[in-house]
């Protein structure tokens, strides 16, 4: 993972131009700069410099899992056989390698990590199982819950009012 330079204080400006292009980051730089009272060329160096300081940090499309017959969404707890600091590094490497791994976390409370796995079918997520933990020495347990339904997906964040650290 890269080093994110210092972080910079976001403005108003750099807040508004965050609300908006999170919800569509296609919009024209030039419609952005007219919503938040900036010229084109301050909006286009206000999100190079967002980029540059490691705010932005991707600019990607939202697939529906529905689209592509991803039809198995599963909630998985995983439950490592120790937390000294290689397993932990280890679990986070193979996690974050695997495509199918939607979001992965490394959390508190006696579970070691929760993923949102996503698979065509229950032979494919039973494929994955076996490779992420059932093979996988470091891992003691895991427990799955399959999603009945997506009510909510998404990865826009509230962008908080005042100057904030970038």
């Amino acid at each position: 993972m890269k080093k994110n330079p210092p972080p910079r204080t976001l403005d108003t400006f750099d807040r508004a131009i965050l609300r908006i292009i999170q919800h569509d980051n296609k919009m024209p730089q030039r419609q952005i700069a007219a919503q938040v009272n900036l010229s084109a060329a301050a909006v286009q160096r206000r999100i190079a410099m967002m980029e540059k300081a490691g705010i932005i940090v991707s600019n990607s499309a939202v697939v529906d899992v529905n689209a592509v017959r991803m039809n198995i969404t599963a909630i998985v707890e995983v439950h490592l056989t120790d937390e000294r600091l290689q397993t932990v590094d280890n679990a986070k490497t193979l996690f974050r390698a695997a495509p199918e791994v939607q979001q992965c976390y490394y959390v508190t409370g006696g579970i070691s990590f929760m993923l949102i796995i996503v698979s065509q079918d229950m032979t494919s997520y039973e494929k994955t199982t076996r490779r992420l933990f059932a093979q996988n020495e470091s891992v003691e347990s895991y427990r799955t819950l399959i999603a009945l339904d997506r009510v909510k997906s998404g990865s826009d964040i509230i962008i908080p009012s005042g100057d904030c650290p970038g």
